[in-house]
């Protein structure tokens, strides 16, 4: 006697896969099969878990919620997040990421091509789902880490003008306040909407609270509110020197050079018809020069001018901003 044929639901049970990598044949897989695929998808887009075991337990149990987690970038701060959707008491869609390095990515339960019509969308209806909660949780980090900048920067002084890395950089204190022995700026949009701060230590460390908003907002180093000219450049130190040099101009600092564009971009926008200039860093060192590279690309999507530092034949090849031209310049002098 022949066996009544499987219901299409008992097919699709039996074919549901939990790697997308797989071939076509191999069928449900255990749930610690499917965690180390998870964990290996986080791997290679660069995510790595401080403590695997435990976020593995919380992928089990948590549906539909944002998990935070260390990461080995920044190991002192939650800036991974997960966020899993489960099916049949296993993960089958896991969308992932690390705000601190940009990093994401998205792991689903086997392959779509064994999924009906209607499968399908529920599949799109829920990655588009953990997309929507992963921004609503960016932008509730964001705005936790803007309420703590403001308040350090409130709690802070003015900085010292004999601070060891304004004498070493050979300049003025503008705008920069001081906590401890840390000179503090404060990172604003261009609404001056306070969003985050970076400090920097005596030895000249920088850095940025961590999970703060960092693209397209900057430094205001100096300058007036209504510029005829700004100023766009990567370090604090470097936006300084220009604005000793330029104290008629409006000087931004972006940060880094990855930040070059937004900024500039933004600042087109709110300033159409003034002359805006990027003045970037020549990293003559490293290959490609990424600071002129950035500074060049930002010029172009700003329709601004560009200005890298002019150096004398004798200039070491170490120097790269318009701030290592003059102190060195004074120091041959």
């Amino acid at each position: 006697m022949k066996k009544a044929p499987a219901t299409e639901a008992a097919k699709r049970l039996t074919r549901h896969k939990y790697n997308s990598t797989q071939p076509e044949t191999r069928t449900v897989r255990s749930c610690a099969e499917c965690l180390a695929s998870i964990h290996a998808t986080l791997l290679q887009a660069d995510i790595t878990p401080i403590d695997v075991d435990a976020l593995m337990a919380r992928i089990q149990i948590t549906d539909g919620e944002v998990i935070r987690f260390a990461t080995a970038g920044k190991p002192r701060h939650k800036n991974g997040w997960l966020i899993a959707y489960h099916d049949l008491g296993l993960p089958h869609v896991v969308i992932a990421g690390d705000w601190s390095s940009g990093a994401e990515t998205k792991w689903i339960a086997g392959t779509t091509s064994s999924l009906t019509a209607a499968e399908k969308q529920r599949l799109q209806h829920r990655i588009h789902e953990a997309r929507e909660t992963r921004k609503a949780e960016q932008i509730r980090q964001w705005e936790r880490v803007a309420t703590k900048a403001a308040r350090l920067w409130h709690a802070s002084s003015p900085a010292a003008p004999n601070h060891p890395y304004l004498r070493r950089k050979g300049i003025q204190a503008h705008g920069a306040r001081q906590i401890g022995r840390n000179i503090v700026l404060l990172i604003t949009d261009f609404y001056g909407k306070a969003w985050s701060l970076q400090t920097i230590n005596e030895a000249g460390e920088k850095r940025l609270l961590a999970g703060g908003r960092k693209s397209g907002n900057f430094v205001v180093v100096a300058g007036p509110a209504c510029p005829a000219r700004i100023l766009i450049c990567e370090g604090y130190a470097t936006g300084c020197t220009l604005a000793e040099l330029h104290p008629e101009a409006l000087v931004l600092a972006a940060l880094d050079c990855g930040n070059l564009k937004t900024v500039a971009t933004g600042a087109r926008n709110r300033w159409p018809s003034e002359e805006l200039i990027i003045c970037g860093d020549d990293d003559r060192k490293t290959p490609g020069n990424p600071g002129a590279k950035a500074a060049h690309a930002a010029a172009v999507a700003a329709s601004a001018k560009l200005a890298l530092p002019t150096w004398p034949p004798a200039a070491p090849l170490h120097l790269s901003d318009f701030n290592d031209l003059i102190n060195w310049q004074g120091g041959a002098a």
